[in-house]
């Protein structure tokens, strides 16, 4: 028989930081599903997706996702296998993303009028479509649909949209950016645009213990599975890789939104436009993270109640802000229902 080797305490120790430090300070292999651009627009390109069926197999009515500001987009592109993306192209959708690049300094007074209004009306190119909006891509994707109705939208799936502002009570993310405690105008006076790295701490400061120690001790007990290294590695290059906010949106989603609750008043004025989320009559799913400590549901669920279409949807499922798209147990669960609710919808 022959005889296993065994490191002594030392070096496996050591091994498994050199491993730990090399998960932790490097990219991992993202985004990968096929795709060309087909679009740009100063920071922001659109993608489209390669199909894999046939075009008599694939559903007529495309799809648009559209992101956060503030987070790179390809968390709906993670990894082959753990991809929403790769999933709607396998289920026969024509699949198009909506990625908004990172601002500069000359952006610095970029708004949500020009992202709604600019920016999403001239990527969007066909008769009829589908729009998917993401976190504050829910924000921008519920304004779009608010204003411009007759576009073409057919389907709107809205997953963890911070919307209604009203019980600032429930969030503390709006008790650090009161006006008592947090001055506005000085911070953007200083960077001219929301740095990427404080909207990170803020977010992982919601849950401090999970995102700074509970987070790394996971992969520390799980560096010999291949597996859950390949997973963490993933989300870790996601999580680190951060986008600053213009300081125009900045503002309004602080000012207009977390203090004033204008979208839901039917306050916001886009461009002298109200925004009156009555007018949007597109065939709705409203998706909501049960342990979602970023937008929790007393922010999702009353577009339910302000929009006029008949066709419509409150799903909720276990899971966190982001897990529910891209955790383990995201292709069981979200996705499935996701494609279910859209496919019928979208012929």
């Amino acid at each position: 028989m022959a005889e296993v080797q065994t490191l002594d305490p030392y070096t496996e120790a050591t091994n498994r930081l050199k491993t730990l430090s090399k998960v932790m300070t490097t990219k991992a292999q993202i985004a990968q599903t096929p795709k060309e651009l087909v679009w740009t627009l100063n920071k922001a390109k659109l993608y489209r997706y390669t199909p894999v069926l046939p075009a008599e197999k694939r559903h007529p009515v495309p799809l648009l996702l559209v992101f956060a500001l503030m987070n790179r987009p390809y968390i709906l592109d993670l990894r082959p296998g753990h991809s929403f993306v790769e999933y709607m192209v396998n289920q026969g959708y024509d699949v198009y993303l909506l990625d908004w690049g990172a601002p500069g300094p000359e952006d610095k007074n970029l708004k949500f009028d020009d992202y709604t209004l600019d920016y999403m009306p001239r990527a969007i190119r066909k008769m009829k479509f589908s729009l998917l909006g993401w976190c504050i891509g829910a924000i921008l994707t519920s304004i779009y649909s608010a204003l411009r109705p007759d576009d073409g939208l057919r389907n709107l799936i809205l997953l963890t949209a911070p919307l209604d502002f009203s019980q600032t009570q429930n969030l503390t993310f709006a008790k650090w950016v009161d006006e008592r405690y947090f001055d506005i105008d000085k911070v953007l006076g200083a960077f001219g645009n929301m740095p990427g790295e404080m909207i990170d701490y803020g977010a992982k400061a919601l849950k401090p213990v999970e995102n700074y120690l509970s987070n790394y001790l996971k992969l520390w007990d799980n560096l010999d599975d291949p597996r859950v290294v390949e997973a963490w590695h993933a989300m870790n290059t996601w999580v680190t890789d951060n986008v600053p906010l213009a300081g125009g949106a900045f503002r309004q989603l602080i000012v207009d939104l977390y203090r004033h609750d204008k979208l839901m008043k039917g306050e916001l004025v886009i461009r002298g436009e109200k925004v009156d989320l009555g007018r949007i009559r597109a065939n709705l799913l409203t998706v909501i993270a049960e342990a979602d400590h970023i937008t929790p549901s007393c922010q999702s669920e009353p577009i339910m109640a302000k929009v006029s279409s008949t066709d419509k949807e409150l799903f909720r499922i276990n899971g966190g802000h982001i897990g529910i798209m891209a955790g383990s147990g995201a292709h069981k669960y979200t996705w499935p229902h996701i494609n279910g609710w859209l496919a019928p919808r979208s012929k």
